[in-house]
């Protein structure tokens, strides 16, 4: 029996673009895939829509969203570490190279005990999920087997996601690196193997994907990422994920290890970037290696909270769009403190305002990114159609990142980055249904941050009920910058719920 659901809707279409739509209709196959959509139907009309597509109201079951209420496309994290959530908020005094040796390889290298990862995983996965999280990007820790754990949980836990067992074998501690070449490479085939080899969903749907995870080039050695450039080469739906350029001594570093010119060539040199490439943070990235990484179609996860934590600096996201990269939103747990996406997408507005603050006058800019005349960030909104955002495609090198923008890299931009966005992102015919109900209503939510809907306290003084039903820009708005997972009813992946403050699995 397919479900249909009725009531608002949030639907990204592009950088500059989304849909605030007050009676949507989705109807959504027992297979989780949409069938049809609907964007504008009076209540009145729900049974006239539903024959026109053949359906009597017995054939489905109709979920009608409460005031307050809304669905959005899930929350992407295109980058986050399962293994240093144990160490969320600790070293922050620290920039990254001394911060992984006092504090994040000691936490990785407890996950040589099976029984810790078997133990400290579930809650991982399920903080993550309750999140809002859809599809995420793992990294596990060096270990085949912790990793395989990883993996069967995310997997029982029905999320869309990507795990990788991290490749290091130099610039290691002693009691966290890996021995050989051989075994680096033997452990990361066999995970592969593995996840390839796990049940698939009864639709026959693959929601887990193996990942190749060279940590970073300071930890592989060049006979390893020669390797590694084979691997990927002898798979090419192989996903790829490593960091690129998040600090500047790491930087200098990879350039004086393998006497290149960049880190983006670095990579390119051992066959490791392409399309289904997912570069971590690229907060020192040079114009000359964002020309690179977006002729060879790779992507970026864009991961402002850690680079704010680790005082690595600001990722130029507004270059990188204008250069024609893709990019997304990542957590990067434990550098980053969250394990929300909304926490990303809060600071990637504060790094975008402080970098157009920071921003020499237009005319002397020098960089090949174009500028609006006028200081606007784009944020204005057109109201045709129930469209809101740029009323004009913008460009966005020193622009403020627009609430278009920034709901684009944490759906469809975060899908584009996984090479998904045929099937999640946004919500069209064909698609995935894999989405959140989100709920602002101030009586359930719990959250003292959200000034939600509440009409008996605010419909005085000529509000109409009406207006505040309608209200659904500010219901996002609020939802994005002072939401949490209180907020999250339901977590949707593929039309099954899978968390959320209203999953109650059978236990």
């Amino acid at each position: 029996m397919c479900t249909v659901y009725y009531g608002p809707v949030i639907n990204p279409q592009s950088l500059t673009d989304y849909l605030a739509l007050p009676q949507c209709f989705i109807c959504v196959s027992p297979q989780g895939n949409i069938e049809w959509l609907v964007e504008d139907v009076e209540s009145t009309k729900l049974n006239d829509v539903l024959s026109q597509h053949d359906y009597a109201p017995s054939d489905i079951t109709l979920i009608c969203l409460d005031d307050g209420e809304f669905l959005m496309p899930g929350l992407v994290d295109t980058h986050t570490h399962a293994c240093q959530v144990p160490n969320l908020g600790v070293g922050g005094e620290l920039e990254l190279l001394q911060w992984l040796d006092n504090y994040t390889f000691p936490t990785e290298a407890r996950f040589k005990d099976v029984g810790y990862a078997k133990r400290t995983y579930p809650h991982v996965v399920r903080r993550i999920v309750n999140s809002g999280t859809t599809t995420c990007c793992y990294y596990g820790s060096l270990h085949l087997e912790a990793t395989k754990v990883l993996a069967s949980l995310v997997h029982t836990a029905g999320q869309r996601a990507f795990v990788g067992k991290c490749n290091m074998n130099r610039n290691c501690p002693p009691n966290y690196i890996e021995p050989s070449v051989k075994e680096s490479v033997d452990t990361t085939l066999a995970l592969i193997k593995y996840i390839e080899e796990l049940p698939k969903a009864v639709d026959g749907e693959t929601l887990l994907h193996p990942i190749l995870t060279p940590r970073f080039a300071i930890s592989c050695t060049e006979e390893l990422l020669t390797l590694l450039g084979e691997v990927a080469q002898n798979n090419p739906e192989l996903a790829i994920q490593t960091h690129i350029s998040e600090n500047k001594s790491e930087v200098e570093l990879v350039k004086s290890l393998f006497k290149t010119n960049s880190y983006a060539e670095t990579y390119d040199k051992f066959h490791l970037l392409r399309n289904n490439t997912v570069l971590a943070h690229g907060v020192q990235l040079t114009e000359d290696e964002m020309v690179l990484i977006a002729k060879r179609g790779s992507g970026v996860a864009h991961c402002p909270t850690s680079n704010f934590y680790l005082s690595s600096g600001m990722a130029r996201v507004g270059m990188l769009l204008d250069h024609g990269v893709k990019v997304g939103l990542g957590t990067d747990l434990a550098g980053g403190y969250s394990p929300s996406i909304l926490a990303e997408i809060q600071h990637a507005s504060i790094a975008s305002k402080m970098l157009a603050i920071q921003a020499v006058d237009n005319k002397k800019c020098k960089c090949n990114g174009g500028h609006s005349e006028s200081s606007s960030s784009g944020e204005e909104d057109g109201h045709s159609r129930g469209r809101h955002g740029h009323k004009q495609p913008g460009r966005f090198t020193n622009q403020k990142l627009s609430i278009a923008t920034l709901l684009y890299l944490a759906t469809l931009g975060g899908a584009e980055v996984c090479c998904l966005q045929d099937r999640i992102g946004s919500f069209e015919q064909g698609k995935a249904f894999d989405a959140l109900l989100v709920s602002v209503r101030e009586g359930d939510t719990g959250n003292p941050a959200v000034w939600g809907y509440n009409p008996d306290r605010d419909l005085t003084h000529g509000v109409t009920a009406k207006s505040a039903d309608n209200n659904l820009i500010e219901w996002l708005e609020r939802f994005l910058f002072c939401g949490d997972d209180r907020n999250i009813k339901k977590v949707i992946v593929q039309g099954r719920t899978i968390g959320g403050r209203d999953y109650h699995p059978l236990r």
